[in-house]
């Protein structure tokens, strides 16, 4: 029998956690940490070097030898660079372990190897660190070592900010001071702060390494660039939330054990739509700490898997024909009095705060849906919106019948006097308790979706920072809240003036509410008739962030300015072009190098295998029907592989930027899919023997 896991004894075990630094602090240090992470403000050096002494030697206490300043540049992933405890030695020789106030509050990595969209040369090298003191430091156990990590922000030498966390702690910032306006009106002054919450599932693909180490397209893209489909796939579905093969299950029992020591709530577990596909879910956080934790969440997948032989693929659609993977953004808004905006309570209709937040939020999604589809931009995400397997790529937010008929009647009449009621479901079955059921069922078809008491932005990829969604979220709800709160603010009637507001914002944002089926041809049409913004690739969307709508959001809120838009501009085409371009090469080379020769090789089997049966006086058309039909797709393979080395060359002798990257989307796009439909119907008549690598049923069946 396994030995027990005690989860409460060790949750948290690798964090630094409050409770630690009361331990550890202080009383009068300890006091001054926690009003600057609830109020702002800086702490003095002499505070920062009690703070950097306790969780030195917390950490060396736990292994530690190292330290860095844990931070999330425009890669999109993590970056750190490990710094010893060492200091010199003392004049009796012995090593003296020092950590002070002034290196845990600054760091200054190389900031010109980064991605900076303009912002920095490759000369003007000197970038920042500034610690995020809401956010705990935590001990990292990997091959190196354990290694103390300290979540900061990542800004160039002039203040621009270089990273993921810089804006979205502006934006939460920016929600808060204007939140605070409308719940202070509505009497709530106790509230100091209003708090984004979030909770980000994560969805991801586990496959043999051994296995996806033969692909080239795994290693060099994450995704498979060939691949004919398996003789099953989802259609029956019986792998969502069936049982947890075994290798997976452990893998999933040491994942969740690592994950919890980082103090990550992992939640729920389960096996998703497609085959070797699953989800892991963890419970809300204050938005910048869920930030974090979905990134330590995807890194510690990865390490995790590899200790099971495993590869944990997070790529949006790392498999044709089967579902993709996507990231699911649960996002809500409760003051730190407790007082939780998203809430309807048993009335919603009597609920004048939450219908006002619920019109503010309306009008913010509809005024902004460009850039909200633009935060759930990457290369891979391409693959899936709109696909029929992720929401559409047209912004809507579904209400579900309780609400919808709320707005309507507020919209029609000004008032909503009626309530639909979600009645008691019968099973039908004595033994089994009938209960209420919810007055609105759910919808996976929307992009954005109320969910009882939060919203759930469905868009974000698997692979992607939850920082920018959240960051975009933010800035757009604290303009309508700002807005709202300059005319009540002003208002001699609150309660009329309440009343006005939120009919004409639901009044003019209806046309953003959609509960019926975003998979439809009939609400893209519907949606075109609306006016609603269809944008169907990142390429497209990048654009949206430096319109001077949106350039006069961000800077209105001091969370972006136009130099910053415009570099993340820069920074979203270049990605693109340059995963598209890695995954051309790839194609390229597997297709000359791989499967091309092996095809070259069974076709001269098969034509001796036709010499020898006619040599036999026997009957060789079948050999020669087959040999005809694969040297014909064969054919058909060289001319694309052509192709697609002559539009790749044309892609990357223009310049980077915008040209550069819509030729990718429209032209080397084109030009892969071409040279892959051969060779995937090459798949399904070579013999399997000879096939140069794992195929389809290899990777999915076989974990």
């Amino acid at each position: 029998m396994s030995e027990v896991l005690n989860v409460e004894e060790i949750f948290a075990k690798n964090v630094f956690t409050l409770g630690k630094m009361k331990e550890r602090l202080p009383k009068n240090v300890f006091k001054e940490v926690k009003r600057v992470m609830e109020q702002g403000g800086e702490l003095s050096l002499t505070s920062a070097d009690v703070v950097a002494k306790a969780m030195k030697d917390w950490a060396v206490e736990n292994g530690a030898t190292h330290y860095t300043h844990w931070f999330q540049p425009l890669t999109g992933i993590t970056a750190e660079k490990h710094d010893s405890f060492v200091s010199h030695p003392d004049e009796e020789g012995r090593m003296l372990m020092e950590f002070s106030g002034k290196e845990l509050i600054k760091g200054e990595p190389d900031a010109s190897s980064f991605p900076s969209g303009g912002l920095r040369a490759t000369f003007e090298a000197r970038g920042y660190t500034a610690w995020d003191i809401t956010s705990p430091a935590f001990l990292k156990e990997a091959a190196t070592g354990v290694i103390l990590c300290i979540p900061t922000a990542f800004c160039s030498y002039k203040g621009e900010a270089l990273d993921k966390k810089t804006p979205l702690l502006r934006s939460m910032e920016a929600i808060s001071e204007q939140a605070l306006r409308i719940v202070h009106l509505f009497g709530n002054t106790g509230a100091t702060r209003v708090i984004p919450s979030v909770g980000a599932e994560q969805e991801y693909f586990l496959v043999d390494s051994e296995k996806a180490l033969k692909r080239d397209d795994l290693i060099f893209a994450g995704r498979t660039l060939f691949g004919a489909p398996a003789p099953k796939g989802q259609e029956l579905e019986d792998h969502y939330f069936g049982v947890i093969r075994e290798r997976i299950g452990a893998y999933m029992k040491d994942l969740n054990e690592e994950l919890w020591k980082l103090g990550v709530t992992a939640k729920t577990q389960h096996n998703e739509a497609a085959p070797a596909q699953h989800e892991l879910a963890p419970i809300y956080e204050t938005a910048n700490i869920a930030v974090d934790h979905n990134q330590l969440i995807m890194e510690t997948m990865k390490r995790v898997a590899g200790h099971h032989g495993m590869r944990c693929l997070l790529h949006e659609k790392p498999f044709a024909g089967v579902t993709g993977s996507g990231k699911h953004d649960n996002w809500s808004l409760t003051t730190d009095n407790g007082v939780n905006l998203l809430d309807p309570g048993d009335t919603p209709n009597e609920n004048i705060q939450f219908l006002l937040v619920l019109a503010c939020i309306m009008k913010a999604v509809d005024t902004h849906a460009d850039l909200l589809r633009q935060s759930a931009s990457d290369p891979g995400n391409d693959h899936r919106l709109g696909a029929c397997e992720a929401p559409p790529a047209i912004i809507s937010i579904f209400l579900g019948e309780q609400l919808e008929d709320v707005v309507k009647q507020l919209v029609e009449t000004g008032e909503a006097n009626n309530l639909i009621e979600g009645g008691t479901l019968q099973t039908g079955v004595s033994t089994l308790p009938d209960f209420q059921k919810d007055a609105t069922d759910r919808n996976r078809t929307s992009p954005f979706a109320f969910t009882g008491n939060k919203f759930e932005f469905r868009m974000v990829g698997s692979s992607d920072s939850v920082a920018s969604p959240n960051t975009t979220l933010n800035s757009i709800v604290a303009e309508a809240f700002c807005e709202a709160a300059d005319v009540l603010e002003k208002a001699d009637d609150f309660d009329m003036a309440v009343h006005d507001l939120i009919k004409e914002y639901m009044t003019k944002h209806q046309r953003i509410i959609f509960n019926g089926d975003g998979y439809s041809e009939e609400w893209v049409r519907e949606a075109a008739r609306r006016g609603l913004p269809n944008i169907s690739s990142m390429v497209e969307a990048a654009g949206t962030i430096t319109t001077d709508k949106a350039v006069k959001l961000f800077e209105r809120f001091g969370i972006f300015t136009r130099a910053e838009l415009e570099s993340r501009e820069e920074i979203l085409y270049e990605n693109y072009a340059k995963t598209i371009n890695i995954e051309a090469l790839t194609m390229i080379e597997m297709s000359s190098k791989q499967i091309i020769p092996a095809v070259v090789k069974y076709t001269k089997e098969l034509a001796d295998t036709v010499n020898s049966v006619k040599s036999a006086g026997a009957d060789a058309s079948v050999y020669e029907s087959l040999l005809k039909d694969i040297c014909a797709k064969l054919a058909r393979m060289q001319k694309a592989l052509e192709d697609l080395k002559e539009v790749e060359n044309t892609a990357t002798s223009m310049k980077e930027g915008k040209e550069q990257a819509y030729f990718y989307r429209e032209k080397v796009m084109a030009a892969m899919e071409a040279l892959r439909i051969p060779a995937d119907e090459l798949e399904m008549v070579v013999d399997k023997k000879v096939w140069p690598f794992p195929t389809y049923g290899d990777l999915l069946f076989e974990v």
